[in-house]
């Protein structure tokens, strides 16, 4: 039971810190003083410190992966071909559902995913695998089919668009206030105008080069 707990400890402060300082600004000493664990810990739970980071953001990115995966799977299985804005919550919703505005841990996922995002470390690159990337590659194929007239290119730029633009969403829906006399949305009032802009903006026509 010890060695368990020591895990998940030390998964825990990493995942803070990762989310906080990225992969370069985060020490194995950081992780496990804010742990309370043996400096050794990491080396023997993980094996390095890219290894952990690639069980913290599987940690954090496995769930919304799964809701993905499941949406896509209702869509694909129905008599119709599905809509962009179809794919797009079924792409962004567990995106959205997994960073609730107003909670540290919402908050947390985030920043995770702003830093994985903006973190010039090749290990931010690397840590995806298999799982991942199929999902990646099962929605880039269906809104390929969605929209025949974008490119591979400009169709991967529009995903990674919404990826981006939920993740700053609920970064900033925590940390920030509100302009004076707005009171900021929440639960499915946000969810939904995060869904009906990101479907708008994946159906904007090709861009003309």
């Amino acid at each position: 039971m010890a060695s368990r707990d020591t895990r998940t400890q030390i998964l825990d402060a990493a995942e803070h810190l990762f989310a906080e300082r990225g992969f370069r600004g985060t020490s194995v000493r950081a992780i496990t003083d804010l742990a309370g664990a043996n400096l050794a810990a990491v080396a023997y739970h993980f094996g390095s410190k890219a290894e952990l980071l690639a069980e913290v953001v599987r940690r954090v990115i496995g769930p919304i992966n799964a809701a993905q995966t499941a949406g896509l799977d209702r869509l694909l299985a129905g008599p119709r071909a599905p809509t962009v804005a179809a794919l797009v919550e079924a792409f962004a919703g567990p995106l959205f559902d997994g960073m609730p505005a107003g909670d540290e841990g919402g908050a947390r996922t985030s920043r995770l995913i702003v830093t994985i995002i903006g973190d010039p470390a090749e290990e931010m690159r690397g840590w995806t695998g298999p799982a991942e990337n199929e999902v990646r590659d099962r929605y880039l194929a269906a809104f390929g089919r969605a929209l025949p007239g974008l490119s591979q290119e400009e169709l991967w730029f529009r995903m990674r668009g919404i990826l981006a633009v939920t993740a700053v969403d609920r970064v900033d829906a925590y940390n920030r206030h509100p302009p004076a006399g707005l009171v900021p949305a929440g639960g499915e009032t946000a969810r939904h105008w995060a869904i009906t802009f990101l479907a708008a903006a994946m159906s904007a026509p090709p861009t003309m080069t």
